[in-house]
């Protein structure tokens, strides 16, 4: 965690320091608990927080759970019986079907990452709730306050409409403002990508410095354009990633991208311990982006993405902090050692590069 307890905004970067205040949270629900994550472990993670919600809705407290059917596959059945008989609410998001369109409607996935706790209490960020990412950095920011009123407009309308085909509204995307936050929402389009459009802005606004850690960097043409011209105009740029992700292919493919960025002074650093999963753009140390999406294609053309962008409230101090821990457990990107990569991996990378849209 970073920053001192009893703050009413609190930035957390451990899973196992987040896991344990999200169940204290819950165990302290009165009214209502409102989960929607992408993935829910059926490990001891899971388990814990199953069990937790099965206790509180004995007790009569409200339990909704909304999980995305991709990542909640591996669920095993009967896994939430127990608490759908004390009363709580499961459902899977868009549950995948074989029809004409099954490649590109299984891609449209709900990446979203909500607890609601009673009328006080939100989280928002990069973490699923699993065992495996125990002991990744992650990135989940803890409000207290009424902004869970504006949270708790998305999530009931995300839990209304979980199985159905999602065509792109207005009323879907709407920007959501709180005192100096605005929350902003993308739903799958090719052209209509709210949350990049708004890094885009704010990256050309940029006057000193941007910073931006993700664990998939695959920047499309305008983002790389912006990043560009930031840097051409002076703007210090640092982009960190894991040098090892989950995801093999990208490890292999992102390069390219590195590769023409570098060229123009944008500075990359590879996270090396285990596995980075933060999701953070901080713009001139003041400005930051907080939530579930990663800098790349599949992100913002196809995937149910979340954002608390805004200033303020200390909160800019503390990512500033874990940015800095950060930076202490990376290495620089060796332009000249990539240069000199193998054979087979330049092949991979022009194999997958015509797919960069779906890793």
């Amino acid at each position: 965690m970073t920053g001192t307890p009893n703050k009413k905004y609190l930035l957390f970067d451990d899973p196992i320091k987040y896991y344990n205040a999200m169940l204290d949270d819950i165990g302290s629900a009165t009214k209502y608990i409102f989960i929607e994550t992408y993935k829910f472990g059926h490990e001891t993670i899971g388990i814990k927080f199953r069990d937790a919600l099965v206790h509180k809705a004995k007790e009569g407290v409200e339990v909704k759970v909304l999980i995305d059917s991709w990542g909640g596959s591996s669920l095993p059945d009967g896994f939430f019986d127990e608490l759908i008989r004390a009363g709580g609410e499961v459902r899977f998001f868009e549950k995948i079907k074989i029809n004409f369109d099954f490649f590109t409607r299984s891609h449209r996935r709900n990446h979203r990452k909500l607890l609601l706790i009673d009328d006080r209490i939100s989280w928002i960020g990069s973490s699923n709730l699993t065992e495996y990412n125990i002991i990744w950095r992650e990135s989940m920011l803890r409000m207290r306050g009424d902004i869970v009123h504006e949270f708790k407009k998305v999530f009931h309308q995300d839990f209304s409409m979980y199985n159905k085909y999602i065509r792109f509204r207005r009323s879907l995307v709407r920007i959501l403002h709180y005192e100096n936050f605005e929350i902003i929402r993308d739903v799958p389009s090719v052209t209509r990508q709210k949350i990049k459009k708004r890094y885009e802005r704010l990256i050309r606004s940029a006057i000193k410095e941007i910073v931006i850690e993700t664990p998939y960097f695959l920047p499309g043409f305008l983002l790389r354009k912006e990043l560009i011209d930031a840097a051409n105009r002076g703007v210090k740029i640092l982009v960190i990633i894991p040098q090892h992700s989950d995801v093999r292919m990208v490890n292999i493919l992102h390069g390219r991208y590195l590769q023409m960025l570098y060229n123009h002074n944008i500075r990359f650093l590879y996270f090396q311990t285990h596995n980075l999963h933060a999701k953070i753009l901080l713009i001139d140390r003041k400005i930051f982006s907080v939530g579930s999406p990663n800098f790349d294609y599949r992100s913002f053309r196809y995937m149910h993405e979340i954002a608390l962008i805004g200033s303020g409230h200390g909160i800019e101090k503390q990512i500033l902090k874990h940015i800095d821990e950060t930076v202490d457990m990376c290495v620089p990107f060796d332009y000249e050692a990539w240069k000199h990569r193998p054979l087979i991996q330049k092949f991979l990378e022009w194999l997958l590069l015509p797919l960069r849209h779906l890793l």
